[in-house]
């Protein structure tokens, strides 16, 4: 399952939730009557949203049985998650984080440099954070740096700046 969002907080004393959109799309996503899943108990349930709307760019939806504030506290930091084959088809040369986590990434020569362990950041702005053995380093996800991303393969070619690879280092 794809992650869509995170539940940031309670909003108001009816149970209704703030998301912090993980998605393009959070308007069809977060949408009243839409199915989430979450991981509630040890295990994936599903919910689903009876009101929304988007407040500063983040959705502010209900759910189904959460009807007051401190229901809607216990949810905080959950991950709401929807299956992989309901993900919209992306333009060639766009990928969604999941299909970047896990890739090995090494430079044109095939040297190593690490495996990306999450994606930070929003369109036009994002970055690789690249498990190293000396810590993470973040690598902008730039056309120019990352001249081959094959997630199938589980691959992404670099070719970073000098000074890239060191100078965005973040020690353990």
């Amino acid at each position: 399952m794809a992650v869509v969002g995170v539940i940031a907080r309670p909003h108001g004393i009816r149970g209704q939730v703030i998301v912090n959109p993980a998605t393009d799309f959070p308007e069809e996503r977060f949408g009243s009557g839409a199915t989430l899943f979450v991981m509630k108990e040890g295990r994936i349930q599903p919910v689903t949203v009876t009101t929304s709307r988007i407040q500063q760019g983040r959705p502010v939806i209900g759910l189904e049985g959460i009807v007051d504030m401190n229901a809607a506290r216990d949810l905080a930091g959950l991950e709401f998650r929807i299956p992989v084959e309901s993900l919209a088809a992306l333009p060639d040369g766009s990928y969604y984080h999941h299909e970047l986590i896990g890739c090995v990434v090494v430079t044109p020569d095939g040297t190593p440099v690490g495996t990306v362990s999450s994606v930070e950041g929003d369109m036009g702005n994002t970055r690789l954070v690249v498990q190293r053995d000396s810590g993470e380093v973040l690598i902008p996800l730039a056309s120019d740096i990352c001249t081959a991303i094959e997630p199938s393969a589980k691959r992404i070619v670099i070719a970073p700046p000098d000074g890239l690879l060191e100078v965005n280092e973040r020690g353990q």
